[in-house]
């Protein structure tokens, strides 16, 4: 249990507080819950989820939907509702603004294009990007949503996740084609992601572009499913290149991670 703070003399003063704060880290623990499981889901499977006792479930939903943070279906089921994409597009712009010192980084060092992204609901949204000064088009502009499954980072980020929850985000995705090279056996991508997961880095060899070549790492500790990758040319993206770039996507992610949790790096 928290200490008692001086000044804090009234136990009943203290006791609304801590009902309160328990009450908020619940609501967005639900709202967590429902993005985790792609936006909408019934009462009980929210239980089932969460682990909180269903009237508890109900009383903080409704609140939500009173204040336009979550809608109820005409199936009953609660989504996620407008309102948070106001907030959703501020803390976008805030990442962006936090990440960049370490994507202009990676891009110094290695000559390619950087991107950070994160998982939004099933799919990979980039939601930062600097670009390589080689001059190419590129898939990863920032505000650019793909299925998990065919990108570096939504591979290394999905590698992060239980299965059963990397099995339901597929089931309602499923895996689309995008080029030759795509992964589209459930089994086949399963072993992709232990690999990824004991290497700490995902590639994607031309599977949502041809002639494109990404490597990716997760962010740890991040409040979000985060992603940094880098992207370039099948021609440049080499494997000596992809070494050089492991360790400095890994470093990347870890300051990232450092800043978004606002912590003081030492030495």
């Amino acid at each position: 249990m928290e200490a008692e703070r001086p000044g804090d003399d009234s136990r009943s003063e203290q006791k609304p507080r801590s009902g309160s704060v328990q009450s908020v880290e619940r609501a967005f623990g639900l709202l967590e819950t429902m993005a985790d499981h792609g936006g909408s889901l019934g009462l009980s499977q929210l239980a089932t989820a969460s682990n909180l006792p269903l009237p508890t479930i109900h009383r903080i939903v409704r609140t939500l939907v009173d204040l336009g943070y979550l809608r109820q279906e005409p199936s009953r089921r609660y989504a996620l509702g407008p309102r948070l994409i106001r907030l959703g597009e501020s803390s976008s712009t805030m990442l962006s603004t936090w990440a960049r010192p370490q994507l202009t980084h990676l891009v110094d060092e290695l000559g390619e294009s950087a991107n950070l992204a994160m998982l939004d609901g099933d799919q990979i949204v980039y939601v930062a990007q600097v670009p390589s000064r080689h001059s190419m088009r590129m898939f990863t502009e920032v505000g650019r949503r793909v299925a998990p499954h065919c990108t570096a980072v939504g591979k290394a980020v999905l590698a992060t996740l239980p299965n059963r929850t990397v099995q339901e985000i597929l089931q309602r995705t499923g895996m689309a084609r995008q080029t030759e090279h795509t992964i589209t056996d459930p089994g086949q991508l399963a072993r992709q992601l232990e690999l990824t997961a004991k290497r700490g880095y995902a590639v994607d060899d031309g599977e949502q572009e041809l002639g494109v070549r990404c490597v990716a790492v997760a962010v740890p500790d991040a409040p979000a499913r985060l992603g940094l990758s880098i992207s370039g040319p099948a021609t440049r993206v080499t494997d000596a290149l992809v070494d050089r770039a492991v360790p400095l996507l890994t470093d990347a992610a870890r300051a990232l991670s450092i800043e978004l949790n606002g912590q003081t790096q030492r030495e």
